[in-house]
C-alpha cells in the first residue's frame, strides 16, 4: 500500500511515520509537510534513506501542487495529520488555522476524490467537543457528543471533520475520522505543556501554568495513538468517527508535578499565570467504540509513558535545543543540498 502523510514532519505524523517502518515496512510512504515552524525534518531523519519513504516540501493549500503529486504517486489511502494545533496561537492568529485546517482539508479530500483514494482519513481532536464539568467525572465524550467548540482552532479541526463527512455523504468518499485525546511522547514541539516544562524545568526555569491548574486533559501515548490510528486505517468502517483516549485523567498541575519529581526539581519552580480566554475545563474520552470494534487496547499507562518519555527527552537534548536555537530550521537546506 502506498500512503500519502500530510504532516509528516510534525509530532504526530512523524510518529507515525516510525510506526509504519516498523510494523508495516513492506508500504511505502509519502510525507508531505510545509515545514512550518513545528515541522522538523530531524523527526525523519532515521527515515530519509529507506527505499520506500519519500519528503516531498509542500503545503496542504496548494492545489497545483497536490494535484500533481496525486498524479504522480497514484496513492492508495492518505492520511491528514497536517494541522496548525497550537490553540494559544489560534487566539491570537485564527485566520492561518481556517486556512490549513479547513481549506487544505477541501485541497486534499478533492484530490483524493479525483484520484479514486481507496480510504481518506482525518485526525481530528477531542477539542471539537468542547469541555465537561470539572464535578462531573462519570461524563465522558462518545462519538454521539454534539460538537461544541471553544477556540478558533477547535473550530477549524471541527470545520474540517463536518467537510469530510459532506464528501462522504455527498460523493460516498470512504472516509474515516479519528478524534483523539492530548497525545504526548516523543518528537513533541517544545511549545507544548509536557516538553515545555521539561526543557525549563532542566534550565532551571519557571514553569508558567495556567490559572490555578486545575483543568483536566485525557492523556495518549503518541504510540498508542498511531495504532489506533493505523488500526482504523486498515480494519475501520468507512463513514465511521472513532473516538481514541487513554482514561488517562490528570490535571495540567499533577503533569508539572509528576514531571519535577521524575527530574529532581523543586516545585518551587511553577509559576501561576493569568489563564489564556476560553480555557476548556475537562476533556475525557470515552474509547469504548474503537475498543469493541476494532479491538484496540493502548499499552501505555500515563506513568509508564512519562518515565519513558522525559527520559527520551534526557537522551535526546540535541533535538529539542536544536528547536529552541533556531537550528532545526536549516536542516532541510542541509538535507537537499546534494539532491537537487
Amino acid at each position: 500500500m502506498k500512503i500519502l502523510v500530510t504532516g509528516g514532519a510534525g509530532f504526530i505524523g512523524g510518529n507515525y511515520c516510525h510506526y509504519m517502518y516498523e510494523h508495516h515496512p513492506e508500504d511505502t510512504v509519502v510525507v508531505l509537510d510545509a515545514l512550518t515552524y513545528a515541522g522538523n525534518l530531524e523527526t525523519l531523519q532515521p527515515l530519509m534513506d529507506q527505499p520506500n519513504f519519500k519528503f516531498v516540501k509542500g503545503d496542504i493549500r496548494d492545489r497545483e501542487l497536490v494535484d500533481k503529486l496525486f498524479a504522480e504517486e497514484q496513492f492508495d489511502a492518505v492520511i491528514n495529520f497536517a494541522a496548525e494545533s497550537h490553540v494559544d496561537r489560534s487566539v491570537e492568529y485564527p485566520s492561518i488555522f481556517v486556512e490549513t485546517n479547513v481549506l487544505g482539508t477541501q485541497v486534499l479530500l478533492d484530490a483524493s476524490r479525483k484520484y479514486n483514494v481507496k480510504r481518506y482519513h482525518q485526525v481530528s481532536t477531542d477539542e471539537v467537543y468542547g469541555d465537561l464539568p470539572l464535578d462531573r467525572k462519570d461524563l465522558f465524550f462518545t462519538e454521539d457528543t454534539p460538537l461544541h467548540t471553544s477556540s478558533p482552532y477547535s473550530a477549524s479541526k471541527a470545520s474540517a471533520d463536518l467537510l469530510v463527512l459532506a464528501y462522504y455523504r455527498t460523493y460516498k468518499m470512504p472516509i474515516t475520522i479519528s478524534r483523539c485525546s492530548n497525545n504526548y511522547g516523543a518528537y513533541q514541539f517544545p511549545e507544548k505543556l509536557i516538553p515545555l516544562m521539561i526543557s525549563r524545568a532542566l534550565a532551571d526555569e519557571s514553569l508558567p501554568v495556567y490559572g490555578n491548574g486545575a483543568n483536566v486533559r485525557d492523556w495518549v501515548h503518541v504510540y498508542d495513538h498511531n495504532s489506533a490510528v493505523d488500526l482504523i486505517l486498515r480494519k475501520g468502517k468507512i463513514g465511521e468517527v472513532y473516538n481514541i483516549g487513554g482514561h488517562n485523567e490528570r490535571t495540567n498541575l499533577q503533569v508539572v508535578e509528576t514531571i519535577l519529581s521524575q527530574l529532581g526539581k523543586p516545585e518551587s519552580l511553577i509559576h501561576y499565570v493569568k489563564d489564556r480566554p476560553g480555557h476548556d475545563l475537562r476533556y475525557a474520552i470515552n474509547p469504548d467504540k474503537i475498543m469493541h470494534e476494532l479491538g484496540w487496547k493502548p499499552i501505555y499507562t500515563f506513568d509508564t509513558g512519562m518515565k519513558e518519555t522525559i527520559q527520551w527527552y534526557l537522551d535526546n537534548k540535541e533535538w529539542w535545543e536544536h528547536i529552541i536555537n533556531g537550528a532545526y530550521q536549516n536542516y532541510y537546506a542541509e538535507m537537499y543540498k546534494d539532491r537537487q
